[in-house]
């Protein structure tokens, strides 16, 4: 039997948990998102910002984050990028390149199937033309750690679609002067990007759906972040602002079988469980062996890692994630499709059969040569991906996210011809003698 003494919590064999315990595994994070105390608390910060603009924001940023910064100061300025360039390591710099070119050309291969169309019948030609929004929000966490990895994530895409105005908050350093990391300041201007602000986070998705005296009013905002800075976006749609649903907190689940090497896949799961103490992270396997094996491993490799990243992700394991014995893989599929991860990553010995099995999950890594942060980073692949179980209807942050399709439609007179008795007999049973009426005075 799998042992359950370890920091990974076994909560047994799937077919051997009660309803009630399989939907406790799979659910997580929407009871924060939307606890009432909090979205009240946010929705009085939300009113702040969009009735007084930068002084609300700055307020914010005092309250929370302990940054006194003057309103007229939200904006990011010529001297702080140019003092960023020069204040990171030179592998710094090569790595954030390195990524926005990785990022840059996926992208452009998404937007390279560009407008369409065809005839579908003799006489109507139908198909979409695609062109970018007039403007971006993107929103770049930081607190915990700083994350120039998300600017490049997000602001490539939104280059690369061609966004006109792509305006970026970021929270500044806790306790500075608002002072904000270099290394996204120079993603920013590596992607030329001038429009950066600093702002508390939720305040900041706030003033980029309202606009205040120095930050733009915006039509769509996204990026990652607490479940603060996820409930403000979701309740800014309320007042006409785009979003995409949700970009909560991290949470990887990876299939294993007897092949998977546990080394590797210890150092797999604390990948992502390092984020924070809401993260959550998965083993989902047919080998008790594995269970018990990954166990050592993991609490070797945890006791390495420093405070405060131990701690998170002894909770991403041991509470909020955790290990799961099943079947076989067809069984290991069903689980992982039920939980719908951000991350999923599949170390089996037949990979195509698994993969083909999979069609619930943010990103799908395949092999364990194709480790979680190699995507966060590199790959190219969108590492900004839905959580709570969204990404059962959505996926990541691409060029498309920054996109919009309109129909158009060319019909001559032959087409409509033909087309006539069917809008007719749509127009009498619904009862829109105008919409017939536009069809038939054509032919009167």
């Amino acid at each position: 039997m799998a042992t359950t003494n370890g920091p990974v919590r076994f909560i047994g064999h799937w077919d051997k948990l009660s309803r009630e315990d399989r939907q406790a595994a799979v659910t997580r994070g929407l009871d924060k998102i939307f606890d009432p105390r909090l979205r009240q608390d946010i929705c009085a910060l939300l009113e702040d910002v969009r009735l007084n603009g930068d002084a609300a924001v700055a307020r914010a940023l005092k309250k929370y984050d302990g940054c006194d910064v003057d309103p007229g100061r939200l904006r990011v300025s010529e001297e702080e990028f140019a003092r960023a360039r020069a204040t990171i390591p030179a592998e710094l710099l090569a790595a954030i390149r390195d990524g926005i070119d990785h990022v840059r050309r996926f992208n452009e291969q998404v937007v390279a199937r560009g407008d369409w169309s065809f005839e579908s019948e003799p006489g109507l030609t139908v198909g979409e033309k695609i062109t970018p929004i007039a403007s971006a929000g993107l929103f770049v966490p930081s607190g915990k750690a700083s994350y120039p990895s998300v600017m490049v994530q997000l602001g490539t895409p939104a280059v690369v679609a061609g966004v006109p105005r792509i305006a970026v908050v970021v929270p500044p350093v806790p306790g500075s002067s608002g002072v904000v990391d270099p290394a996204g300041l120079v993603v920013a201007e590596e992607l030329g990007i001038r429009d950066v602000f600093r702002a508390n986070g939720p305040a900041g998705i706030a003033a980029l759906a309202f606009g205040t005296e120095t930050v733009p009013k915006v039509r769509k905002v996204v990026g990652p972040g607490s479940p603060a800075v996820t409930c403000a976006q979701v309740e800014v749609q309320r007042y006409g602002t785009v979003t995409t649903m949700l970009l909560g907190p991290s949470e990887s689940l990876v299939i294993a079988d007897d092949s998977a090497d546990p080394r590797f896949l210890a150092a797999d799961l604390l990948n992502e469980a390092e984020h924070g103490p809401d993260s959550s992270s998965w083993l989902v396997t047919d080998s008790e062996a594995l269970i018990s094996a990954a166990q050592v491993e993991v609490a070797r490799q945890l006791a390495e890692l420093p405070e405060p990243r131990r701690s998170y992700a002894a909770l991403a394991l041991g509470t909020n994630g955790g290990a799961i014995l099943v079947d076989d893989m067809e069984q290991a599929a069903e689980v992982a499709n039920a939980y719908a991860p951000e991350h999923m990553q599949i170390a089996v010995r037949d990979e195509e059969a698994v993969l083909a099995l999979l069609t619930d999950a943010g990103e799908i890594l395949v092999g364990q040569w194709t480790p979680v942060s190699a995507a966060n980073f590199i790959i190219g692949c969108p590492a900004s991906l839905p959580t709570s179980g969204f990404a059962k209807v959505s996926g990541g942050i691409t060029a498309e996210a920054f996109r919009k399709r309109t129909a158009v439609a060319r019909a001559d007179e032959r087409a409509l011809a033909r087309m006539r008795g069917s809008i007719t007999a749509f127009t009498q049973h619904e009862g829109f003698p105008a919409h017939e009426a536009a069809v038939s005075i054509r032919f009167s």
